[in-house]
């Protein structure tokens, strides 16, 4: 198979962990015999910097004549420290997924048994643990209108709005998960409270007839982060708007004992973007000390939703649990041993890939 990759390094660890995830891919590629072109592109603060723009057209039109993208990371705390900043690198992000029609974000959630004495939680509540969230990712409060501050700017405001086909399409998308899974679907949301999530709750409600061998649960927000913690294996699903989601994921992400190991994706109507959850990490950047296995894995997971090659995504996340037995990890995951540099861990993995 013949595969065109766009990359966006972006900033912080962003060119760092995407690396290693090329290694990866070109191990992974040599081995069962694909070939792989890769073209990169700036996005983020770097491309601010470079023209003043955090997501050119240049950048979009490389995503859009590719077969997927990798991405690294958007973030610079030059940007974070400026509240009055016109243009930020998270613009960058928003744009991206705007005009790439990126609407649902694929986080899983799941643990290593090497690493469960890693996590902040007991054993017994996350062994087995294996969930995965679809976050509706172009809609809601981070892209409705009206937004901004008074006159005065004494006060500011965002506004919410959701529509049916909005939500019914990233609510097909969870039925056709759970099917393929547990059969297990969770519409979390907060209907006693939010115009805009009683029409997700109506909306979900509506759709699960077509699904009958589905069993569908309705959760407030509030109740899923406090069950999370209580006892993740509970959920298998979960569908939920933008702004929860983007929370709740990333509360989701500490279970397996390290945010530099989950992977992502995002599935839209012009194409799919896989990245880590993790941040830019900026002080870590440029000192080859950054985990790059969430990044790996979302190679991953490039190879089973872009590609539909499930033996290649096995053979990564193999050797991805291979590492972690080994010890072959960064210094976040070393405990006393030898703590690997990022590069290092890139090397082994392609390595043991072509063996």
């Amino acid at each position: 198979m013949e595969m065109n990759i766009a990359l966006l390094p972006g900033d912080g660890i962003g060119p760092e962990v995407v690396d290693q995830a090329v290694k990866v891919v070109k191990a992974v590629a040599n081995k069962f015999g694909h070939k792989v072109t890769f073209e990169e592109a700036i996005t983020g603060a770097a491309a601010i910097d470079a023209v003043g723009n955090p997501y050119p057209d240049e950048t979009h039109e490389v995503c859009l004549r590719s077969d997927a993208v990798l991405f690294g990371a958007i973030g610079d705390p030059r940007f974070d420290n400026d509240p009055s900043a016109k243009v930020r690198p998270e613009q960058g992000l928003l744009e991206m997924r705007k005009k790439l029609g990126l609407f649902s974000n694929v986080r899983p959630t799941f643990t290593f048994p090497s690493l469960l004495h890693k996590s902040p939680l007991k054993k017994d509540r996350i062994e087995g643990t294996d969930l995965v969230f679809l976050r509706e990712l172009t809609g809601g409060i981070y892209f409705g209108e009206p937004r901004g501050r008074n006159e005065q700017g004494t006060k500011a405001f965002d506004t919410c709005v959701y529509s049916v086909g909005e939500i019914e399409r990233l609510a097909r998308m969870g039925f056709e998960f759970a099917l393929k899974r547990k059969k297990l679907l969770t519409c979390v949301d907060k209907a006693n409270v939010l115009a805009t999530s009683r029409l997700w709750r109506e909306t979900v409600q509506k759709l699960a007839p077509e699904y009958p061998d589905v069993k569908v649960e309705y959760e407030f927000v509030d109740a899923v982060a406090m069950r999370l913690i209580q006892w993740p294996k509970a959920y298998d699903v979960l569908i939920t708007e933008n702004m929860f989601g983007d929370i709740l994921t990333d509360e989701a992400s500490v279970i397996s004992g390290s945010m530099g190991l989950m992977p992502s994706a995002s599935i839209g109507t012009k194409t799919k973007l896989f990245e880590p959850i993790h941040g830019s990490y900026p002080q870590a950047a440029g000192k080859d000390i950054a985990n790059p296995l969430a990044t790996v894995l979302s190679a991953a997971m490039m190879f089973e939703y872009a590609f539909d090659l499930q033996d290649e995504a096995n053979a990564i996340s193999d050797v991805v649990n291979l590492s972690l037995e080994k010890g072959i990890v960064t210094e976040d995951l070393a405990e006393g041993g030898k703590a690997y540099k990022t590069s290092e861990v890139g090397d082994w993995l392609a390595g043991e890939l072509l063996k």
